[in-house]
C-alpha cells in the first residue's frame, strides 16, 4: 500500500495554501493525498455554552473546504479526509509516522502560525519521525517557481546526510529541475586542533577538504539519479545564512535536523530554524541519524 502525503489544515489561508502544495506534491510522486484536521472534543469547566455537534460540524466543514478546493485543481488525484480525535501535536506525530511526508502551512512573516500555533509547530518538526514541509504563505499563496531548482544543505558525513540527499535528489527528479547542494562552513577557533584539520591540511586546506566532502556525499545519490543535474556550492559562512540567501529562486528547500533527543529535549537545529523562519519557498525538514 502506498504511503500518503498528508497535510494538516485548520481552515486558515495558510493551510489551504499548504493543501495545494501538499496536492501537487502527491501528484507528482503518484501518491494519495491525506487531509486531517485535528479536533479533539474538550467540555471546558467554565459557565459557556459549549455544543459538542456544532463543533464536529465545523471540523468536518474544514475538511471539507480544503478537499473541494483541491479536487477542483486536481481532479484525478486520490484523495481521503479525516478528523483526528487528538491534540494536534499528537495527531499530527502519528500522521508524519506513517506518512510519505507532512505538510503544514505558515504565514509570510514570523514564526509558524495557525494550528500550530509558535512552539506547538516547532515540536511537531522537531519530533517528526518522517519528512515535514513547512510551506510559507503570503496572503493565502505561496511562491510558485516552476523552473526553480531544488536546494540541499549538506553535513556531516556521507552516511549522516543520507536521508537527507535522498529526499533531495526524489525531489528533483519528480520535477525535472535542478538540484543544487549547499556546504556552508566556518574557520574554526584558532586554538582548537583535531583530526578533521589534518585531514583538511591534507587535502590541500580547508576548502579544498570541505568540496571533497560534499562531492563524497553526492556520488551516490548521483549514480541512483543520473537524470538530476547538479551544482555543488560550497560557502564559508554559518549554514543558516548561506541557505536562506539561496532560497530566494529555489522552489524547495531540503535540510536535516538529528532526529535523536538532546538532554532539554528536541531541538529542530540552528540551520534548519534559520531556513524556517526566513527561507522564500517551501522547506522540508528531514531527520537523519
Amino acid at each position: 500500500m502506498k504511503k500518503a502525503v498528508v497535510v494538516g489544515v485548520d481552515g486558515s489561508p495558510e493551510s489551504l495554501a499548504a493543501a495545494d502544495w501538499a496536492a501537487r506534491e502527491a501528484a507528482l510522486r503518484g501518491l494519495p493525498l491525506r487531509i486531517v484536521h485535528a479536533w479533539l472534543w474538550q467540555p471546558l469547566d467554565i459557565p459557556l455554552v459549549q455544543n459538542r455537534e456544532t463543533e464536529a460540524q465545523a471540523a468536518r466543514a474544514v475538511l471539507r473546504e480544503a478537499e473541494d478546493q483541491v479536487v477542483g485543481r486536481y481532479p484525478e488525484l486520490p484523495v481521503s479526509c479525516r478528523v483526528l480525535p487528538e491534540t494536534a501535536v499528537v495527531a499530527l506525530l502519528a500522521e508524519a509516522e506513517r506518512a510519505e511526508l507532512l505538510c503544514l502551512g505558515s504565514r509570510g512573516h514570523g514564526a509558524l502560525l495557525g494550528f500550530l500555533l509558535g512552539s506547538y509547530g516547532q515540536q511537531v518538526i522537531a519530533g517528526a519521525k518522517g519528512p515535514v514541509v513547512s510551506v510559507r504563505a503570503y496572503d493565502g499563496e505561496y511562491p510558485v517557481r516552476e523552473n526553480g531548482e531544488v536546494v540541499v544543505g549538506q553535513q556531516g558525513s556521507p552516511e549522516e546526510s543520507a536521508d537527507v540527499l535522498g529526499f533531495a535528489f526524489e525531489a528533483a527528479s519528480v520535477r525535472g529541475v535542478p538540484l543544487r547542494a549547499v556546504r556552508a562552513w566556518s574557520l574554526p577557533p584558532i586554538y582548537t586542533w583535531s583530526a578533521s584539520l589534518a585531514l583538511a591540511d591534507a587535502a590541500g586546506g580547508l576548502e579544498p577538504f570541505e568540496r571533497k566532502a560534499l562531492r563524497e556525499a553526492l556520488a551516490p545519490w548521483r549514480e541512483k539519479y543520473p537524470e538530476v543535474q547538479v551544482t555543488e556550492h560550497v560557502e564559508m559562512g554559518s549554514a543558516g545564512q548561506v541557505l536562506v540567501e539561496e532560497s530566494a529562486e529555489a522552489q524547495l528547500m531540503v535540510v536535516g535536523r538529528r532526529a535523536r533527543q538532546a538532554p532539554i529535549g528536541t531541538r529542530i537545529g540552528s540551520a534548519a530554524h534559520a531556513v524556517l523562519h526566513h527561507a522564500r519557498c517551501p522547506v522540508a525538514v528531514v531527520p537523519h541519524a
